[in-house]
């Protein structure tokens, strides 16, 4: 009997020495968390998508609350209604942010630019970019697979049968980065949506000289920089036989898209032209 109470005397006494020193490590390593975390990352979508930047929405609602001010941090899923209520948390304010939205800048559709070969091997743009350039004599090109269909939390991107490259819903796409990233050729690009959804770029990416660029694809940019000459914002560069157009300094104005001899200059949105004739009537009418 004694002994058996020796035995609960000497549990008990090691469970309070346990629970003691537990309680006192507990209170000497506690980690303070900021309350506004937890408020902050219920009013985020949740989508941990990583196009904020930072691994998740806990991440992103730390982030936002160690930070004393919320520049250069935007929640792409939520967009600008989200930071206002991140903002009225953490009592800063929310500047507008731009929204944006992926562009696939290649149109070398199965008719402009022919195939050479066929590719026989796993469908994945990742496994095929590391073998060889692809099914074309455009090595800059898409590669159809979908890598960047099968990333996309949203379902808004979709491989088109017809032209063999991915289309993106406008209604869908949170510019939440994810197929920028997939992409192996880096043809998929962030930009922004523009006044009304409008928008201008240059649909290639392929840096071969002009000669090179016409034989394997019908739409490729050349590099003439025509596209420059005309344009009166000084938004569009040439690099390595590459036009590329600053959408911060692009007013829209279309004229690039009219010199274009390739015709690799995409304008989205806009409303038909005006034929030039029904311009040269109008105004004739006006001066009479």
């Amino acid at each position: 009997m004694n002994l058996i109470l020796m035995a609960v005397i000497s549990l008990g006494a090691i469970a309070l020495i346990s629970a003691a020193i537990l309680y006192i490590a507990s209170k000497k390593f506690a980690v303070y968390e900021d309350p506004r975390i937890a408020k902050v990352s219920e009013v985020l979508p949740q989508a941990n998508c990583g196009g904020c930047g930072y691994p998740g929405c806990s991440g992103f609602a730390d982030a936002c609350v160690k930070a004393d001010s919320l520049d250069g941090k935007f929640c792409p899923v939520g967009g600008q209604p989200v930071m206002i209520e991140v903002a009225s948390i953490l009592e800063l304010n929310a500047e507008a942010a731009e929204p944006m939205i992926a562009v696939v800048r290649c149109n070398g559709t199965c008719e402009h630019r022919p195939r050479l070969n066929m590719y026989d091997g796993a469908k994945s743009c990742a496994i095929a970019a590391s073998l060889y350039g692809g099914e074309t004599g455009c090595s800059y090109g898409c590669l159809g697979c979908g890598d960047c269909v099968e990333v996309c939390p949203f379902d808004a991107i979709h491989m088109n049968s017809e032209t063999g490259l991915p289309e993106v819903d406008e209604d869908k796409c949170t510019a939440c980065n994810a197929c920028v990233k997939a992409c192996p050729k880096m043809l998929i690009e962030l930009r922004a949506k523009g006044k009304k959804s409008r928008r201008v770029y240059v649909s290639c990416m392929n840096k071969d000289k002009g000669a090179l660029t016409r034989k394997s694809c019908d739409v490729g940019c050349i590099g003439c920089s025509k596209c420059v000459k005309v344009c009166p914002f000084e938004a569009i560069t040439v690099t390595n036989n590459l036009a590329y157009i600053d959408y911060d300094k692009c007013k829209s104005c279309r004229k690039c898209v009219e010199v274009c001899p390739q015709h690799t200059i995409i304008e989205v949105n806009f409303p038909p032209r005006k034929l030039k004739e029904e311009v040269l009537e109008m105004a004739s009418i006006a001066e009479a």
